[in-house]
């Protein structure tokens, strides 16, 4: 590791401070708001640089990182969600909704980034991307139905346009850009000056997520702290169950990380744009949204340095 991945989850308390800091400053917030998909979209396409396709296509036949991969993600993470909020959170609806919405909907964005952290399988990783997408997309209403009630006032244009904005669009100009590379010859030389540029790019997104909308978490202090001790609950959960779960099918170091990184993260970007799109009345459905990455970020932060640790 180096210098800068040593440090990681030094960077992201201090891009978290940070933010919260810019939000205090009405014209920095706004734009802060603004740039945020912009931010993810760059971060992205300089994960996705540094995978080769070549690779993704091999991934798409390890059946069993798949299927034990969408069991958990979209089978026992619902139910688990549940369980917490009926113990949590029972008598707040909105952050049950929340909390609900934030878990159901597996991460497609910066998980790729904490794999490759994890000294992980970023091309398993990223095989399963479209199908995590598609699955949440198509399952999300019914999720929201059966453990909350609520399920007409989601849009699912929201989720469209993210998928193309943060997913689609980079996907297919770093796959342009590593054509341009592979024809120059000078594809080493360029992956090895870029390595860090993803790390350096989620911490400038992590910034401008709690500039944007930091203040909803100092506006409720108490409802905070409930809603943190549900979310890191799950996290816990679901770190100790992936792992048991994956030593247990026998994958590979790089794949078992992989394989945690895919069923723990979240994904609080485009669940954040639904809450406030779907929501707007309610900005507490927000809330656990915001809140997340507060938790969510320095548990992946932790949990790559841990699975570093255990696996090396």
């Amino acid at each position: 590791m180096n210098k800068i991945e040593k440090l990681y989850p030094i960077w992201i308390f201090l891009s978290i401070s940070l933010g919260l800091g810019a939000g205090q400053i009405h014209p920095l917030k706004n734009i802060m708001a603004d740039i945020l998909i912009p931010l993810l979209s760059i971060m992205l396409f300089f994960s996705f640089l540094q995978i080769s396709f070549r690779d993704i296509g091999q991934a798409l036949t390890h059946r069993t990182f798949f299927l034990s991969s969408i069991g958990i993600n979209f089978i026992l993470t619902p139910i688990l969600a549940w369980s917490i909020a009926s113990l949590i959170l029972p008598d707040e609806p909105a952050l049950w909704i929340g909390f609900i919405l934030l878990m159901v909907t597996p991460c497609t964005d910066w998980y790729i980034i904490f794999t490759q952290m994890a000294r992980g399988n970023t091309a398993l990783s990223t095989s399963i991307l479209p199908v995590n997408l598609l699955l949440q997309i198509l399952l999300l209403p019914f999720y929201l139905y059966l453990f909350t009630g609520v399920t007409d006032e989601i849009q699912l244009s929201s989720f469209i346009q993210g998928a193309i904005a943060i997913l689609l669009i980079p996907l297919f100009t770093a796959w342009l850009v590593r054509l341009w590379m592979g024809r120059s010859g000078e594809k080493e030389k360029w992956m090895a000056k870029l390595h860090n540029v993803p790390v350096l790019l989620l911490c400038t997104a992590i910034i401008a997520i709690f500039a944007a909308h930091g203040g909803l978490l100092t506006e409720n202090p108490s409802l905070l702290l409930r809603l943190l001790t549900a979310i890191l609950l799950f996290f816990t959960l679901i770190f100790v169950i992936a792992r048991a779960a994956g030593k247990w099918l026998g994958l590979s170091k790089r794949d078992l990380a992989s394989f945690q990184m895919t069923t723990l993260a979240r994904n609080s970007p485009i669940g954040l744009a639904i809450a406030i799109s779907a929501f707007p009345e309610e900005p507490l459905v927000a809330l656990a949204l915001v809140a997340a990455p507060l938790i969510e970020l320095p548990v992946l932060a932790a949990a790559a340095w841990i699975i570093l640790k255990l696996d090396q």
